[in-house]
């Protein structure tokens, strides 16, 4: 038996025993609890464990196997609070940060509790001298890792299996979507349970909503220069524990309850039938470059999980933007990542993945290799290999644009879909043929490597950026509010004001602002692919030009249920009602242009506003912006509730992105003999007894408008 060293003046005796180097992490099987901690640098490793009122308890890990330090304690139970301190070299120059006088959160950690309280402790080095050595303790300014219990009662969860083709993805924010919703009770808002609470579902499943895409839920740091200018980390692009669902989403206070709240939350959401998709980011930490705290990571071995500049150790690599990149040619820092996709999908029951900055992931060593060691992993996994995987395919590093280019299983957001559509819609020139490339799938992306229309994630806001509102109120960001002179966020935006910045009185400025949205919300639905929605774009939610609300917690960012933009929402629905209704929207494969059967028509064809097929040259002119796509609905075959084999209606889509009115001429009979308006985004959705269009008439569309029509058979 030792005598363990804990809090100053405290000394107690405790004999763990050997325990097992797997898994990492805190784990308790119902008599107690197995820690086990990677770390090749480390020369001891002690266990930190802390009472309620914060008493240190610590206790040296007796094994060590693989490099992995571990060791169980019997009867301790979940709700323990706990942290590691590593001894070893200390040697930034050669990549080594060891400090046992900094607590560090477990990497594995299920739940974490408290949080920074950003000062000199949590820092290596002293402020002003960064090749300095700092030992102050930082145990009083961390927040703590918690033992979970890992029962919950599922009852007949399933994942809802939504196919690719099917699927409306809505981009949301936990705390941004419910903060001021009326009917959520307020003492749940802005949590894991107001997401699960009817009213969010309810607007949800009237949406068509499939998925819901839900941004970081990792546990993550708010960063201390935010925190300085009374800001914060609203985003939550700045992970600090990849297993942990972060406790500021909670209305459980209890230590670990976060674990319990997330499950029910998902358990609810797949009861609707809506599946859960993680935004996460497995590029980079919360500890950020040389300058940067050390928190986890850093000082348990700061080699194996970063990126280091090869010839000077004491930098970062920085493929992010944001200090550090995640070593993931490192076997322990790729098993960490994969760890954690098959603990969110085994245990969590997400249904998949957003991985931001994926570029990133890619990096084994310089260059993008889309066959790098990460993604042949994701590929062999029998459980991460079958979920939904979804790239943000681009860094901020050298080659880092990678749309288009990521493995066969993999969809990706499809950034030149959301510019060719923003360009179109604003009257650039020469936009037309992308905007049909776009519109159909983005074949010249995704066909060539084996892939289908679903590998385009397709959307025309999201997160960052401004919203679907203000993309149509604004020319130029106004980001005064976060501090940076207006010197953050993107500048070119590819919005148009329609006349006027910013909020005005002018009737037909707002008009045209409402149709645009409308175009833009037609466009995003009706194309080929998986739309994605940005939460509360639907009901017309401003940032006040705003084009990066990464910092702003408040009003500025949340949902603002009491303006939403009802006719909007309505619209919303109607148009992704129409989607749901009809496969010839949402095909599983790409258009072929050519007959169905010998003398037949296409399963596509593109027209000129006066009907004639559209030609090469057509195609070529510069300052074309109205065109007509012919969508035949024999190309979808597909089985009824019936068992019976039909076909699906055609339709017929009029854009007109000119500023003037353009009359536009309906195909010949043998198309259909007339076609029932259904969608006119210069008022909306059209009644019911509506007048068709016979075979051969002309139809006058809106400047800047979009007409869709359904063929009417004899």
């Amino acid at each position: 038996m030792t005598e363990i060293a804990s809090s100053p003046g405290n000394v107690m005796a405790v004999e763990p025993w050997p325990g097992k180097a797997y898994p990492l992490g805190a784990t308790y099987d119902g008599s107690g609890t197995n820690f086990a901690l990677f770390s090749e640098a480390a020369e001891l490793v002690e266990l930190c464990l802390f009472d309620a009122d914060g008493t240190e308890t610590r206790i040296t890990l007796p094994e060590v196997d693989g490099f992995v330090w571990h060791g169980f304690l019997p009867n301790i139970e979940p709700g323990q609070r706990y942290g590691y301190r590593i001894h070893g070299p200390y040697d930034p120059g050669a990549g080594v940060r060891c400090n046992p006088n900094k607590l560090l959160l477990d990497p594995y950690a299920k739940a974490i509790d408290g949080t920074f309280d950003w000062n000199q402790s949590l820092f290596s080095y002293n402020f002003g001298d960064p090749d300095s050595r700092n030992d102050d303790d930082s145990a009083a300014s961390m927040p703590k890792c918690v033992v979970i219990n890992p029962y919950f009662d599922w009852g007949v969860d399933r994942p809802p299996g939504h196919e690719y083709a099917d699927s409306v993805i809505y981009e949301a924010h936990i705390k941004g979507l419910t903060e001021t919703h009326p009917d959520i009770p307020e003492q749940i808002r802005g949590t894991y349970a107001a997401v699960a609470h009817p009213a969010i579902i309810d607007h949800l499943v009237a949406l068509g909503i499939t998925a819901i895409e839900l941004m970081p839920v990792h546990h993550f740091a708010n960063d201390s220069t935010l925190v300085d200018k009374g800001l914060s980390n609203y985003w939550g692009y700045n992970t600090i524990g990849f297993l942990a669902p972060d406790s500021k989403y909670s209305s459980n206070p209890n230590p670990g309850g976060q674990v319990q709240e997330f499950k029910t939350m998902v358990r609810t959401l797949h009861e609707a039938g809506i599946e859960v998709i993680l935004d996460v980011v497995y590029n980079h930490t919360a500890e950020g470059n040389h300058l940067g705290p050390t928190l986890s990571m850093r000082g348990i071995d700061n080699a194996a999980y970063y990126r280091l500049v090869d010839d000077d150790k004491r930098y970062y690599m920085d493929y992010t933007g944001t200090g550090n990149s995640l070593n993931v040619g490192h076997p322990h820092s790729l098993q960490l990542i994969m760890d954690s996709l098959r603990y969110w999908v085994t245990e969590m029951h997400v249904d998949g993945f957003r991985f931001d900055l994926a570029s990133t992931l890619a990096r084994e060593f310089y260059d993008v290799d889309k066959l790098s060691t990460f993604f042949e992993l994701v590929q062999q996994d029998p459980t991460v290999s079958q979920v939904k995987l979804i790239a943000e395919p681009w860094d901020v590093g050298p080659g880092g644009y990678q749309v288009g280019g990521f493995p066969p299983q993999w969809t990706e957001w499809n950034g030149k879909y959301r510019d060719t559509v923003r360009d179109y819609w604003r009257g650039e020139p020469a936009t037309l043929d992308e905007f049909a490339s776009r519109l159909t799938g983005s074949a010249d992306l995704y066909e060539n490597t084996a892939r289908r229309p679903v590998a385009s994630i397709n959307f025309i806001t999201a997160h960052d950026g401004f919203t679907l509102r203000d993309l149509v109120s604004y020319n130029e960001k106004h980001n005064e509010a976060n501090g940076e002179d207006n010197n953050d966020g993107e500048s070119h935006n590819r919005s148009w004001n329609c006349g006027a910045e910013g909020p005005t009185d002018d009737a037909e400025v707002n008009a045209l602002r409402a149709r645009q949205q409308r175009n833009f919300l037609t466009t995003l639905l009706l194309s080929q692919g998986v739309p994605m929605i940005a939460h509360g774009d639907e009901l017309g939610r401003t940032q006040q030009g705003n084009n990066n609300v990464y910092c702003q917690d408040n009003e500025l960012s949340w949902v603002d249920w009491s303006a939403a933009d009802t006719d909007l929402m309505e619209f919303t629905r109607t148009v992704s009602q129409l989607r749901t209704a009809h496969p010839v929207f949402r095909r599983r494969r790409f258009f072929t242009g050519q007959p169905i059967e010998a003398g037949g028509l296409p399963d596509i064809l593109w027209l000129n506003p006066d009907g004639s097929v559209m030609s090469s040259e057509d195609w070529g002119t510069g300052f074309a912006k109205s065109i007509a796509v012919y969508l035949n609905g024999d190309a979808i075959p597909y089985m009824d509730l019936r068992g019976i084999r039909v076909t699906d209606a055609s339709f017929l889509l009029f854009f007109n992105a000119h500023y003037e009115a353009i009359k536009f001429k309906a195909p010949k009979k043998k198309f259909a003999p007339q076609w029932r308006p259904l969608i006119d985004t210069a008022t909306g959705v059209v009644p019911d007894d509506a007048k068709t269009l016979k075979a051969s008439a002309t139809l006058e569309v809106a400047a800047r408008g979009l007409v869709v029509l359904e063929a009417v058979p004899e």
